[in-house]
């Protein structure tokens, strides 16, 4: 169940970062991240309505209030420089660095105590050979210093807040997540109050805005489900195959042609997954 949770994680993120990064090319990013998140506000309090799953917030790390604060604030962060990032163009700089934003929690699992036997450690570690090549990675040509920043930005911001996460998530999945969006939208409405726009959207904008939104907010609460019915590290690797959605989807809708290396990690990730389900 767990892996499962996890998959599902990677395939909405992969899929929210590809169309948050697709607006980005024409809005800027802050105000996609913005607005995108205030609609995952608006879904976790739609799903908290129908389950009952409210909780009241307490101080203390042991409660979720604190980790979905902290998560909120450095996955505001990892987005707004992912989706700048990949506003330059330069997905194959981004992404491949992006993705390396699983190495902090892993590293936090296994600190704490946490330990996969040896063929989960194999598997874990073919797919997430995968995930990096799968995401493109350009070997050839000059590298502008911009995009590396953001991207470095970006993998710390993602790996912070999936540690915060699965540490909230151990109080409550679901409140962690809320207050994540409870802390991106205030800090939204600062933003908007500050540069007096809302980024100049239209109508034809706002179901996509709403989809990348829900799914990204889903996406952190299936992760944090998993955290809660497995191993973390298990979780955290699993969910970090998100590049490989982001790379169909952009070979499928926007016909970019798939180097060679992005095949090869498709193929890995594939047999991680398998070797991950042996263990």
């Amino acid at each position: 169940m767990a892996s499962l949770l996890a998959l599902l994680s990677s395939i909405l993120w992969g899929t929210a970062d590809f169309f948050g990064g697709k607006l980005s090319k024409k809005y800027q990013a802050l105000a996609v991240t913005a607005v995108s998140q205030a609609f995952g506000l608006l879904t976790g309090i739609i799903i908290i309505l129908v389950s009952s799953a409210w909780l009241k917030p307490a101080l203390g790390w042991d409660n979720y209030f604190i980790s979905g604060v902290l998560a909120g604030l450095f996955g505001f962060v990892g987005l707004i420089a992912f989706y700048s990032g990949l506003a330059t163009g330069r997905m194959g700089v981004v992404s491949p660095i992006a993705s390396l934003s699983v190495l902090i929690p892993l590293t936090i699992a296994f600190i704490t105590g946490e330990k996969p036997n040896s063929t989960q450690i194999l598997g874990m570690s073919i797919a997430l050979l995968g995930a990096f090549c799968a995401s493109g990675p350009e070997v050839k040509g000059g590298v502008a210093i911009k995009p590396v920043i953001l991207a470095i930005i970006a993998a710390f911001g993602f790996g912070l807040a999936v540690a915060f996460i699965a540490k909230g998530s151990a109080s409550s999945a679901i409140m962690t997540m809320t207050t994540m969006r409870f802390t991106t939208f205030f800090i939204a409405l600062f933003l908007f109050a500050k540069y007096r726009t809302f980024g100049g959207f239209t109508k034809k904008d706002l179901p996509l805005l709403i989809g990348v939104g829900a799914a990204d907010f889903i996406a952190n609460l299936l992760l944090g489900v998993a955290t809660t019915k497995g191993l973390v590290s298990l979780a955290v690797v699993l969910g970090s195959l998100f590049p490989i959605v982001t790379a169909l989807l952009a070979f499928k809708l926007l016909h970019e042609r798939l180097h060679k290396i992005q095949y090869l990690g498709i193929v890995f990730a594939i047999i991680g997954v398998a070797v991950i389900s042996l263990g």
